[in-house]
């Protein structure tokens, strides 16, 4: 790479070893494992780029096509998909110094923001206002606007105020050729910005979005029921969202997901690494089968309270008769417990747990996958993925996304190294790959979606094919047009044809 040219564009540049390492890579939890085996910074960038305008994008995009290096765009570093993988090739485009709100538009309801904002402070500047996006994900600590729009995200208020989708009016970006475009979405004509949205850096870099927003709640109305199993909870589900409400938040958890979710509290994390404790779990894991089935028992279910469906309702007055009818829905099959687990629930909406690493270091591997179908396909996505790991992992899964015509299914999954030979850490990555494999395979022949929120990264990109068919190559043919020289995030989200000099094969 001519380093001296990189210096000449004006843009604050750092080649810092603890910068080089903190930049190569997301939280992608099979990255944990590398870290676990000595791999602390394999895939470090030779370079992490500071912009502050969209014209100093564009001259890193230039630069990167004269010289043959690729970029990859960085948000907050928060993605679980190995979106972000730099090699040895490439530059880190941290879009942090970007964040100005450069246009607040109160009477149409709309704001321009670039795309470094950091989600919290956004949402909480807008509320001053009496305004609300209305996009809560989970790592809303730890995510910008622009990784959202990215990786196509879904907040978790998503049953009244839609994905990220829904909110982008408009985009301002740079093409992988280096022209600095806007974009503005026509409901009733060709866009380029569906086109954008969900496709993670490869097509072209965000740098600022126009988003529609909404008048912040003056009411919330809370509900939950238990429910006998998990089929009658989605049953319920969707018979609420298909009689025409539209709660903020409905979620749906299994039994197991459900106890700890009615405890009502977070747990605090201890200090020092994990104890005997884990070293039993780990041990357990190691043969997981039991477990799920006798968690899958009726007695189990009904010892821990059963199934359990969260709601939340946020508007006006109103609320309070929305959530007198969704009552006389989900009560024919389901009993009332009130508000305090839809409170609990909101009062602890974005406390993520921070032990995976201790988890990982002791031998396990916890992961989440986000996966999505019709309703009428629902049950076979459920009990497909359920059954294609549970000899390997134990499951989990709640509901948290649920719309008139299907659902997404949120699975959570801890394992170990199963018995064999060979070391530890290669069994535990043989373990930990297989999972994935028949996860999404088992998906995809359910007739369901392998993302729904998290995007596809590196770690879904070899099934994408298998869901999108001929779709594929219509999403190639946009990375021609748009990035002919294929210098941005290159190994995202498609699947490289032919070796590629900037992305590796495996993750």
């Amino acid at each position: 790479m001519p380093l001296s040219e990189l210096d000449r564009l004006g843009v604050a540049v750092s080649r810092d070893p603890a910068d080089r390492a903190t930049y190569s890579r997301d939280l992608f939890p099979r990255h944990h494992m590398a870290v676990r085996s000595g791999n602390v910074a394999a895939h470090a960038p030779d370079a992490i780029a500071w912009p502050r305008s969209p014209q100093e994008v564009a001259r890193l995009v230039r630069f990167a096509v004269d010289s043959g290096v690729a970029l990859v765009p960085f948000g907050a570093g928060s993605g679980v998909c190995a979106g972000v993988l730099p090699t040895p090739h490439t530059v880190v485009v941290d879009l942090k110094r970007m964040s100005a709100v450069r246009e607040l538009d109160r009477r149409a309801r709309t704001v321009t923001v670039e795309a470094g904002a950091m989600g919290l402070p956004f949402e909480e500047s807008l509320e001053r206002d009496g305004l609300t996006l209305g996009h809560f994900p989970s790592s809303i600590l730890c995510s910008t606007v622009g990784g959202w729009i990215a990786a196509r995200s879904a907040g978790q208020a998503s049953g009244l105020y839609g994905k990220i989708e829904d909110m982008v009016v408009a985009l301002e970006c740079v093409t992988g050729r280096g022209d600095l475009v806007r974009l503005v979405h026509r409901p009733n004509g060709p866009s380029l910005v569906p086109a954008i949205v969900g496709s993670e850096g490869t097509l072209a870099i965000v740098t600022a979005a126009k988003l529609r927003l909404h008048r912040a709640p003056s009411v919330r109305g809370f509900a939950a029921w238990s429910l006998p199993s998990m089929r009658a909870g989605w049953e319920a589900m969707r018979d609420v969202f298909q009689a025409g409400l539209r709660p903020a938040v409905l979620r749906l958890y299994d039994p197991f997901d459900a106890a700890l979710a009615r405890s009502g509290r977070v747990r605090r994390p201890r200090r020092g690494a994990p104890g005997r404790g884990v070293a039993a779990l780990r041990r357990v894991l190691a043969r997981p089968s039991l477990l799920n089935e006798l968690l899958d028992s009726r007695a189990a279910g009904a010892a821990l309270g059963g199934a359990l469906l969260a709601a939340v309702f946020d508007g006006d007055e109103s609320v309070l008769e929305h959530v007198a009818r969704a009552r006389a829905i989900v009560e024919q099959t389901g009993s009332y417990e009130g508000e305090t687990p839809a409170r609990n629930w909101l009062a602890h909406r974005y406390a993520v747990s921070y032990r995976q690493s201790p988890l990982f270091a002791r031998g396990l591997f916890v992961d989440t996958m986000e996966v999505a179908a019709p309703w009428s396909r629902l049950g076979a996505l459920y009990d497909g993925v359920r059954r294609a790991i549970g000899e390997r992992a134990f499951v989990m899964a709640h509901m948290s996304h649920a719309y008139p015509d299907g659902c997404c299914i949120y699975f959570s999954f801890a394992g170990a190294a199963g018995p064999g030979d060979g070391e530890w850490d290669e069994r535990c990555d043989a373990r930990y790959d297989g999972i994935w494999k028949d996860a999404l395979s088992a998906a995809v022949e359910a007739g369901g979606t392998i993302a729904h929120h998290h995007g596809v990264g590196r770690s879904k990109a070899p099934r994408l094919g298998d869901e999108l068919g001929a779709g594929l190559d219509v999403q190639r043919a946009l990375k021609r047009a748009l990035d002919p020289h294929g210098v941005l995030n290159p190994g995202a989200l498609l699947p490289p044809i032919t070796p590629n000099p900037f992305a590796r094969d495996t993750v």
